[in-house]
């Protein structure tokens, strides 16, 4: 063996070394699990929810998929629960902080783990960001309008819109980030009643909606621009990748399992109550909103409210508005409270300054974690528009989706992680058919969106090498 061979193995090894469950569990013992299988509900549905229900439709339906948006939300939330299931036998067997990255750390080993970790980051703090932006477009159109105050130009949008700050966006942000640093218990309360009101809201709007809906509207119901490659499916590919974007509350409350009491049953409940909560909801008000109005005109970031004006029905209009707020706020709650684990995880471990992994005593927070995640997201989403914030989410999401449902079958032989509580169905057929289904919707994301993740993730593994293997906490420990 060459000098070259032998360091480039020893090198190898390090990487791909693996973390154990117990670490993990004895890292996460200074968390609190206060959290039962309703609170995880709502907090999934809390996530779901949220901008994803109250934004995307309009946009896709207009540009990717017309009617046969509904197709594509059926898609998204049946691949999605798939992938639930994978998280949720994940979580049974390690009940543990940091979600996709954990897993991947102990079962790829940490370069692929700190991958995951790094993309994930991305995805929480954009989609933290983008629930920001939607909130501030329906406060400000809805509500601040309605009273007759209209803010300038400059402080509706950011400088790529034209602008100089999106304050309410910002402000809604901050506001979010006291509650996150109160405590878990806080946010919990907030998201049980939040959870309660808006699905109330959806189904009213469902309900009034059915009354307007026009046949015509649906023809075409898939219209043929939209019918691109693969196999005439592109369009409702496309949008299917894209609304990925609102099904991140697994991963969400996964990453809640070091605080989840009896995670094995929990996780599991919460995940699948979210999962057919998702998938009524979704394709039922997207099929309504398509009907109400011709599919053309719902580009907007406040389709069903602009829908009930069109209808002149102004004030089932606020209605809705006060829903989608309340929709959008306990969906940025969970998203917050999901990223700001991440980054304690990844700081526990050393792979981020550890300063970041610190517990605080009195509330049982990850205080510093906080504090840069609410840095980060406030200028995310004070300056950048929420298409180009939804677009980016999604590469992510997918990827994890990817490596944690194939992860299933090495998880599966790994003698020394018990598992008592879920497991996957169907294994491993199931396993491999929602991670080739998630591969295959990262092809079809724009090519724009591929691009930017991919350099953020070289700029994930050049941070890895520089800081990471030299200070990650599994690196220097002895063998």
């Amino acid at each position: 063996m060459t000098l070259l061979q032998g360091i480039t193995g020893i090198f190898m090894k390090n990487i791909f070394k693996k973390e154990s469950v117990e670490n993990y569990v004895k890292a996460d013992s200074h968390l609190v699990r206060t959290l039962h299988a309703k609170d995880l509900v709502a907090l999934g549905i809390g996530a779901v929810i949220g901008t994803g229900i109250f934004i995307l439709p309009g946009h896709e339906a207009a540009l990717h998929a017309g009617p046969a948006v509904t197709i594509a939300f059926l898609i998204a939330a049946l691949v999605s629960g798939m992938v639930g299931m994978a998280y949720a036998e994940f979580s049974s067997a390690m009940p543990v902080a940091g979600s996709a990255y954990s897993f991947g750390s102990v079962i790829y080993g940490e370069f692929v783990g700190w991958l995951l970790g790094w993309a994930l980051i991305l995805e929480y703090f954009l989609a933290v960001s983008a629930e920001a932006t939607g909130f501030a477009s329906y406060f400000n159109n809805n509500i601040l309008a309605a009273i007759g105050i209209h803010l300038p130009k400059a402080l509706q949008a950011g400088p790529m819109e034209g602008g100089v700050i999106n304050l309410t966006a910002g402000l809604i942000v901050l506001l979010v980030a006291v509650i996150i640093f109160h405590s878990v218990d806080l946010s919990k309360r907030i998201e049980n009643i939040a959870v309660v009101v808006k699905v109330a809201i959806i189904i009213l709007f469902i309900i009034v909606g059915a009354f307007y809906i026009k046949s015509s509207n649906y023809v075409p119901f898939y219209p043929k621009q939209f019918q691109s490659t693969p196999f005439g499916l592109g369009g409702i590919s496309t949008a299917a990748a894209t609304v990925f974007f609102a099904f991140i509350g697994f991963d969400a409350l996964a990453s809640n399992s070091a605080e989840t009491v009896d995670p094995g049953k929990n996780v599991v409940k919460g995940i699948m109550g979210t999962v057919v909560v998702a998938v009524i909801l979704y394709v039922t008000l997207s099929f309504v909103l398509t009907g109400m109005v011709h599919y053309s005109k719902l580009n907007v970031d406040d389709p069903a409210a602009y829908a009930l004006q069109l209808i002149h029905l102004g004030g089932w209009n606020k209605i809705i508005t006060i829903g989608a707020l309340i929709g959008i706020f306990t969906a940025m709650v969970t998203m917050f409270f999901g990223g700001s684990r991440l980054v304690y995880a990844l700081g526990r471990d050393g792979l981020l300054p550890k300063f970041m992994g610190k517990v605080d005593g009195k509330h049982a927070v990850p205080t510093n974690a906080i504090i840069i995640a609410t840095v980060i997201q406030t200028f995310f989403t004070a300056v950048v528009p929420l298409t180009q914030l939804a677009s980016l989410i999604n590469a992510g999401t997918l990827l994890a989706f990817a490596f944690i449902s194939f992860g299933i079958i090495p998880l599966r032989r790994r003698t020394d992680i018990v598992n008592d509580g879920f497991k996957m169905p169907l294994y491993p057929i199931l396993p491999i058919i929602s991670g080739l289904l998630s591969v295959y919707f990262i092809v079809m994301l724009p090519n724009l969106t591929k691009i930017s993740v991919s350099i953020w993730l070289i700029i994930g593994m050049v941070f890895y090498f520089i800081y990471g293997l030299r200070h990650s906490r599994l690196q220097n420990q002895a063998d």
